[in-house]
């Protein structure tokens, strides 16, 4: 009976959805060419809030528990495992304050409204991850723009989503560069659950009554023992995520 409610639920979320991504495409544009950087960053949080909304449709709702106080002037590494596109909505969200900005693949910085205008231009970094130098370069400059900047960079280093939310093996080589690049950062380890119930059924329809959590470990500092540092995030992370199949 779920997946059947769960069909119409779905072309009603698509199509909300879809009118999101376009209205704030040319929103974006003007903040960004008309107003700056602050005007941009606003309209990506107020873009991502709507879409947060958009899932209450399919009955998903949200808890974020953050117990600790985070600086803001300086640089964050937020480190995260991944069960969907729908973990990115939410910590733009949440951690609007810090200015999120994404190691994402290269092939959504094309074709789509909204998200592709806001990788391009908002500071985030698109990787191939068919060539390794490419990847490593561009992670290499997000590093170097968030020391700058004090803003922060999200990484998911499982590389691709968990499926059923078992988290994955660590890839580490891109968190390492981060962690070169913004010696001064300090690491934020985040633990999602149930985002990967949306999909549980494919790509439609979407799963229905979702209760997607991030809950924030305590921040570790970026000392200089990089592989006792990862060690510990992944620990971390990994101990947090308690719903799978």
């Amino acid at each position: 009976m779920q997946k059947l409610i769960a069909y119409p639920l779905t072309l009603l979320y698509f199509f909300f959805f879809g009118a999101v991504l376009l209205l704030f495409h040319p929103i974006q544009w003007i903040c960004f060419n008309w107003f700056g950087y602050e005007a941009h960053k606003k309209s990506v949080s107020i873009l991502n809030l709507s879409l947060l909304r958009c899932t209450h449709i399919l009955g998903t709702y949200y808890s974020f528990r953050n117990p600790y106080e985070i600086p803001k002037d300086r640089p964050l590494i937020i480190v995260a495992n991944h069960q969907s596109m729908n973990d990115i909505p939410p910590i733009i969200w949440y951690m609007r304050d810090y200015h999120p900005k994404f190691v994402s693949k290269i092939e959504l910085g094309k074709g789509i409204p909204s998200v592709s205008y806001n990788l391009r231009h908002g500071g985030s970094v698109l990787i191939d991850r068919k060539d390794g130098k490419q990847a490593l370069t561009e992670i290499a400059k997000l590093g170097k723009y968030i020391e700058k900047t004090s803003r922060s960079a999200v990484i998911f280093p499982e590389g691709t989503r968990s499926r059923n939310g078992h988290p994955k093996k660590f890839q580490t080589t891109g968190l390492k560069i981060l962690l070169k690049k913004a010696p001064s950062a300090l690491i934020v380890p985040i633990s999602i659950n149930n985002s990967w119930k949306m999909l549980r059924y494919g790509k439609f329809p979407y799963g229905v009554g979702s209760h997607i959590t991030l809950d924030v470990h305590k921040p570790i500092e970026n000392n200089n023992n990089i592989e006792a540092v990862i060690a510990k995030v992944e620990e971390e992370i990994v101990q947090g995520v308690t719903s799978f199949s």
